[in-house]
Order: C-alpha cells, then structure tokens, then sequence
C-alpha cells in the first residue's frame, strides 16, 4: 500500500531517497529552505567535494543514476603526499588498484533533483522547517509569502546536521542527543586549470599536505581545476584566528605551502571571501517515531569529513531502507524499527572512524613507521586475501559495515605490531621460521574477526 511521504531537505539524500521511494510508488513530497541551485546563483566556499566510493555508487545504480554520474567522476587511486621541504609521496589506497572518486556535490545534486522531478516528485524550495509537533506529524515552514502548516502522513527527516526534524525530537522523552565541535574549521580555496585547461597536479589522486596540527586537501574537478579545503584550528600557534592579513596568509604559505601557493593566483580572494565553516559530529537515540517519522544522513548522524563517507553512509541509509521496504511491504513500524536497528550503531561506528581518520590524514601520513605499516597492510591482502582486508578497504571498497569494520581495528592493531616488532618486514618474509609465524597470527587475527559480522547489510 502507498504511502504519502513528506521529505525534509532536497539535498543529495533527500532528493535519492525521493526517487527510491517513488520508484516503489509512493507519493513524494520534498521540502528545500534554499532557493532551487539549478536556477539560483549558488555562492561557493562552504562545499568539500565528494569521494564517491563502493556504498555510494550501490545506491545510485538504485536510482538509475550511476552511468550518468560515472561520466563526471574522477577516480583517486590514492593519496599523493606534499612536504614542507618539497618531497612528495603516493600512497595507493588499495591492494587491487581500486579508487575512490572526486564528484561535484552540486552537480549530483542538481541530477538528482531533476531525476526526482522527472519520476512525480513534488519540490517545494524556499521552505525552511521552524518546527515539527512529532506527534501529529505537522510541520511549520518559513516561506517567502509567511508562515504555512503542512500535515505529514510519512515524514522523513533528511535537512541534514542542524535538521529541524531531529531538534523536534530532542524535546521529547527519552530521547538522548548530542552533538560535538572539533576544534577545528575549514576554508574552501581553488587551484585553476593550466593555460590548455589541464590540471596542475596530478588528477588520480587525492593531494595532502599533511602539517600536524593542520592540513590542506585538494580534489580535482573534470573542468580542471582542484577544489582546495583548509583544515585549522579556529585558534592556537597556527590557527585562523591569526591569519588576519595578507601577510600572514603570504607568510603561511611561503613556509608550508610553497609548492601549492603559486598555483593559487585567487588564493587571497578565496581566503577572505570564503567563510570559514564549523565541523561537527553528532548523535541521537531514537532515530525515529513510531511508524510516523524517522532520520536519515546527516540528520542522523552528522559526521566530519575526514573519511570521505558522510555522502556514502547516507546513501547507504536509503540503500537499507530500501531493502528493508521490499521485506516488510506496507509495515513501516517494522521497516522503521529494523531500519534504526540496523543502521544506528553504524552511524555511530562511522562517525569514529572519520575522527580517528583526521588524525591519519593531518599527523600520520608523514611518518614512516605509518608508511611501512600501511605497506605491510597491502601486502598482508595480498599474501591472505580471505583471512585480511584492511579497515580502510573495508570501509571504502566494501559494503562490510561500519561497524564491523571498527571492530577489526583493535585486531589488526594487535595483529600489525606483532609483524613489525620483528624488524623489516620484506626481508623476514623470505625467511621460513618468520612466516611459520606469520601464518600463525594470521590464524588468531582470523579466528578472532571470524566472530564479528561481515554480511552485506546494504544487499
């Protein structure tokens, strides 16, 4: 039986979960606080791109977009490492030569509208939610003609971090919520295309310049260019809050970033212009109402970007949820329930391991011993590829979910520094008392993840 749905948000996963449901028949109304991005003149600076990966591309090959959105993809085959003294590095992100890829999150947002619309689906913009009475599930909206009350049948919340579904929860009983601050921001800045609208830096990768407490990333766009994204404390020795002139954004630059300034000519205007935005992860129990309303994406668990998988995980949420829509039909006290079953401890699990992967990112992709781990790592996959897969291919190659992939990393800690405590690793291996017990710790490791649930929770 059809359902009337009413979605918050149009942006990527409202606008996907949009389409998965009216594939199945239900009617879809979606509601958007910003004016339509495909007519309006859309500021930049508060965007970091997209690194679609394997959870991402699964759900939209459910929206019947993948082919469209392969074309505009990049594919990074790994991170390429930029020192202060000039050196630089490629670390491959995969055993297999697989790739995460770069993608315009505006331009898959404006497909996925426009495909939404294309399948019946009602957009509502300029439609900012004030507020939700949970239990009548009706909404308040701002709009540019005043204040309209809409009564929802099915509502899902996908505004995103600060979601105004998800705050209408948090003053209801028994509902825990959280939400924390890095310390930190970030600053989108730009390279452009070279004279022949080539790019300046490698296009296959994903640029660090890792700097310990801080960091600049950069990812390329089929137009040429590279969408730059400083990351810095909001104050500190080196923080933004000292970086009030050009000076001292010259003298930053000059010192750890030389090799990137000179392809920066707007570097000064993208720097004070662009704003400098707050990062957040947050938390919430329940995710959902009853069989009246649930969360889903950010407005579920809002995450810091530094593991490329806010946009995957919420793909993945509409990618269950679909699952779980074919399984119980019409029930959606059972979908809603098994959906939240399923999908809360991995949202959890997520946001850990993209607090855990800035660390990587800003300190460790520096240091050697970092390095020959993550070279052993390759190799132990590829010596035994049933019994090991690295946690980072788990979470981005994989449909394995978050949380197990968490769990294997104690394991693989354990298991890591037994192999590297007995010195070079590529010259014990050609030693046969060495691999007697390698393939003994190898059994543990595997004997002990073995517990752990690795079932492909997405289909």
């Amino acid at each position: 039986m059809s359902r009337n749905v009413t979605i918050l948000g149009a942006g990527l996963v409202g606008s996907l979960l949009a389409i998965i449901l009216r594939k199945k028949g239900h009617e879809v109304k979606l509601y958007e606080r910003r004016p339509d991005m495909r007519k309006a003149n859309m500021s930049a600076g508060k965007s970091i791109n997209l690194a679609m990966s394997a959870r991402g591309w699964k759900a939209l090959e459910l929206a019947g977009l993948k082919s469209d959105m392969e074309t505009l993809a990049i594919p990074m085959y790994g991170r390429y490492l930029h020192q202060p003294d000039g050196q630089t590095a490629f670390q491959p992100y995969s055993k297999n030569n697989e790739a995460i890829y770069s993608v315009s999150r505006g331009e898959l947002n404006r497909k996925l509208m426009t495909l939404a619309e294309q399948s019946g689906v009602t957009i509502h913009f300029d439609h900012k939610c004030t507020g939700v009475d949970v239990p009548n599930n009706v909404l308040t909206f701002g709009t540019p003609q005043g204040e309209v009350t809409e009564k929802a049948d099915l509502l899902f919340g996908a505004d995103g971090a600060f979601s105004a579904l998800r705050n209408s929860y948090t003053h209801m009983d028994r509902v825990n919520c959280d939400h924390f601050y890095l310390e930190y921001g970030y600053k989108e800045l730009s390279i452009p295309p070279g004279p022949n609208g080539e790019w300046l830096l490698e296009k296959n990768a994903l640029h660090i310049w890792p700097r310990g407490k801080y960091m600049m990333i950069a990812l390329p766009n089929t137009d040429g260019t590279f969408t730059c994204t400083m990351f810095m404390p909001f104050e500190g020795e080196v923080a933004f809050d000292k970086l009030n002139t050009e000076a001292d954004v010259n003298k930053l630059f000059d010192e750890q970033f030389a090799d990137a300034k000179p392809l920066m000519p707007t570097l000064m205007e993208d720097f004070f212009t662009n704003p400098t935005s707050s990062l957040i992860t947050t938390h919430i129990s329940a995710w959902r109402y009853k069989d009246k309303s649930a969360l889903i994406g950010d407005a579920a668990h809002a995450i810091v970007p530094f593991y490329g998988q806010g946009m995957n995980a919420g793909f993945e949420d509409c990618t269950v949820l679909s699952g779980l829509i074919d399984d119980y039909g019409a029930d959606w006290s059972a979908i809603l329930q098994e959906y939240e079953r399923k999908r809360k401890p991995n949202g959890d699990a997520v946001a850990s391991l993209a607090l855990m992967n800035f660390v990587e990112m800003r300190d460790k992709v520096a240091d050697p011993v970092f390095l020959e781990r993550k070279k052993i790592e390759k190799e132990l996959g590829k010596r035994y590829p049933k019994e090991f897969i690295s946690v980072y291919e788990m979470v981005s190659f994989s449909h394995i979910p978050y949380n197990t992939a968490i769990q294997c990393t104690q394991a693989q800690d354990r298991l890591l520094g037994q192999v590297m405590s007995e010195g070079n690793f590529f010259e014990n291996i050609e030693q046969g008392a060495f691999c007697d017990r390698l393939d003994n710790w190898m059994s543990a490791y595997h004997k002990e993840v073995q517990q752990l649930d690795f079932d492909n929770e997405a289909g």
